[in-house]
């Protein structure tokens, strides 16, 4: 199945009737979305309202608001036809030949107002564990829920609640590894783009329900380096 037209969205949160808006509207042949996606099926969110239509495929890595606990009793990564969650330190090759490394997982500042094992689990964040058994291959992009340590001065000044923590230096740690061509996150709420180190070209994708932020845009396409 050829899938030219790649979607990448940042913080779902859930929002899956404003995903079946954007679907019907650009019609995307595949969608990659980076983090707090809303996987909560034992509360509020069901992944079945997706409504896929064209769209051939949609990966998808955790965040911070996910429901951790059902993740790991999930019998298939592809937890409904189509929609695939991608664990952390996967690995998907499109037909271009490119390699996308995944790997979810942040903070949340919010946690002391939750309850573990309800709307908070200590999985969230990039742990030791996670960054064993990494590929070895050539990764050329990246889709993570939050941004390596390098970036997170620039990413407070919009949003000053977060703050460094363990996932950023894992990150770092990822990139010092692969260097990927293209990087792109979620988490904090806010559309920008830079490059680190003069190698990776990021992107930091906003929320769905924020009326004004861009939540999405689309992979470009492989370079041909002559």
């Amino acid at each position: 199945m050829t899938m030219n037209k790649i979607m990448i969205v940042g913080d779902v949160h859930g929002e899956f009737g404003e995903l079946n808006k954007l679907i019907n509207s650009k019609k995307p042949d595949m969608i990659i979305a980076c983090g707090d996606f809303g996987y909560w099926p034992n509360h509020k969110c069901d992944l079945t309202t997706i409504k896929l239509q064209g769209t051939k495929l949609l990966l998808w890595v955790d965040g911070n608001h996910e429901d951790f606990w059902a993740l790991k009793d999930r019998k298939s990564d592809e937890i409904v036809p189509g929609i695939i969650y991608m664990p952390r330190g996967s690995t998907y090759t499109l037909e271009d030949g490119r390699n996308i490394l995944f790997m979810g997982g942040a903070h949340s500042i919010d946690k002391i107002y939750r309850t573990v094992g309800i709307d908070w689990f200590p999985e969230e964040t990039i742990n030791q564990s996670d960054m064993m058994n990494l590929p070895d291959m050539k990764i050329d992009i990246f889709i993570t829920h939050t941004c390596p340590y390098e970036l997170v001065p620039i990413m407070i000044k919009y949003y000053s609640g977060k703050d460094y923590e363990p996932s950023n230096q894992a990150l770092s740690q990822l990139w010092d590894i692969y260097k990927p061509d293209l990087w792109y996150f979620g988490h904090w709420h806010k559309y920008l783009t830079g490059t680190l180190y003069d190698k990776t070209k990021w992107t930091a994708l906003s929320m769905s329900r924020w009326p004004n932020g861009r939540w999405w845009c689309w992979l470009p396409e492989k370079e041909i380096k002559l």
